[in-house]
């Protein structure tokens, strides 16, 4: 009977003994190591960096950048549907970045851009401060007695 106790080790096989390289001939790793013969991935320090090219000049130097990336500007939006707001609010109710991070729609009330979408029916009158809105969600919201009013950050007016 062995001592195995599932509890207490790894099953069988589970952890191996490392392979120990330049240990001597005998060893079956011994001379090169298993980094073959020569060559600059055979010495010790001998790394190229990703898109080395052997002294060419590499390709992502080669071809040339143009055009624009809108990408460092680009704003991204949280979009929170009128049919999400009329489960989660009560009648009466401010929707406003704190409310939606309290009810966990968003993380952070900075930097954090919302949008509300015309997607599904609101009958409750709620009051919504976002940075945008569809129109035809600030049409359903009206509507239903509610008022819609865009935030407008001191930003976007340079």
């Amino acid at each position: 009977m062995s001592d195995y106790n599932p509890i207490l080790s790894a099953p069988q096989g589970a952890n191996k003994k490392p392979k120990r390289v330049g240990r001597g001939s005998s060893s079956g790793l011994g001379t090169t190591a298993g980094k073959g013969n020569k060559g600059q991935q055979s010495r010790s320090g001998g790394k190229v960096y990703v898109g080395f090219e052997g002294g060419q000049m590499p390709l992502y130097r080669r071809v040339a950048i143009r055009g624009f990336s809108n990408y460092p500007f680009k704003k991204e939006y949280v979009c929170i549907n009128v049919s999400t707001l009329e489960k989660t609010f009560e009648d009466g109710a401010t929707v406003d970045k704190e409310s939606l991070k309290n009810k966990g729609f968003i993380s952070k009330t900075n930097n954090t851009l919302v949008k509300v979408l015309g997607d599904g029916e609101i009958t409750k009158k709620l009051t919504v401060v976002v940075d945008k809105v569809s129109a035809s969600a600030k049409a359903k919201i009206e509507k239903a007695g509610g008022s819609v009013t865009v935030a407008e950050k001191a930003e976007e007016k340079k």
